[in-house]
């Protein structure tokens, strides 16, 4: 049933990302819409996200899956998903609020930790890494770790999916493959306008979100500390909070 967009658009409506921001992150974690947002200038300003049961109820009725005693089926199909992460006391509360939100639509769902040493090793052997993927939905953290984010979005593209050919060492771990998509990741890979190639990323991007590939969360900060009399110090996302220790000084 993944498969029918429809299923795929109503889940994106049962994230309360603003109750999980709040309540499990604080001010080191925002509501996202985008699988990208930084750096600022690629954000995409065409996506958004809603926490809505009854919109999602319309989807899935729509689709033909009819509340069928607690759950919703459809030609005897019901729908029931696992849900996995890795073993974290907050992802654990963040399962629980996705799931309450299933559940009153009629979609059934089990929850599943696994020991963050089994899920995100690079064991080959061992179903329940996160490259696997043996379940219906799961969670863990990416980031974009450069300010050109080509690489970032070359991890969706069909070559990086993982596989038991490649030993489950692609980034795709999502096993969504689209030529569309791949073909505009190899032409912003050689493409020398700045506002062509931002154009393209936002496109990634949107095509990602809109496709219900991935559902952004929540938009994880850095959080640091310093002392009020530590002067230049300069935060940022592509290096070690010390980067520029050289110019810092005391008041």
């Amino acid at each position: 049933f993944q498969s029918d967009p429809q299923v795929r658009q109503a889940y994106t409506y049962l994230c309360d990302k603003d109750t999980i921001a709040k309540t499990l992150y604080g001010p080191a974690g925002q509501p996202t819409d985008n699988i990208l947002t930084d750096p600022k200038i690629y954000a995409s300003p065409n996506t958004h996200w809603e926490f809505n049961v009854a919109k999602a109820e319309q989807l899935l009725d729509a689709a033909g899956y009819k509340v069928n005693g607690q759950y919703r089926a459809k030609n005897g199909v019901q729908l029931s998903v696992l849900f996995q992460t890795s073993t974290n006391s907050v992802r654990q509360k963040h399962q629980q609020i996705v799931k309450a939100a299933f559940e009153q639509a009629g979609i059934k769902m089990e929850l599943k930790s696994i020991d963050a040493g089994v899920y995100f090793s690079s064991d080959a052997g061992n179903p329940d890494t996160s490259s696997h993927f043996y379940a219906d939905l799961e969670m863990f953290t990416n980031s974009n770790a450069s300010p050109d984010p080509w690489d970032y979005f070359d991890g969706w593209t069909t070559q990086q999916i993982a596989q038991k050919e490649n030993s489950w060492d692609g980034n795709n771990y999502e096993r969504w493959s689209d030529k569309g998509y791949d073909n505009l990741v190899a032409q912003a890979k050689t493409e020398t306008d700045a506002a062509k190639r931002r154009d393209m990323f936002i496109k990634m991007n949107d095509m990602i979100v809109d496709n219900v590939v991935d559902i952004p969360q929540i938009d994880r900060k850095g959080v640091n500390g310093f002392a009020n009399e530590v002067q230049n110090v300069q935060p940022t996302a592509w290096d070690g909070t010390a980067w520029n220790i050289a110019n810092w000084a005391k008041r």
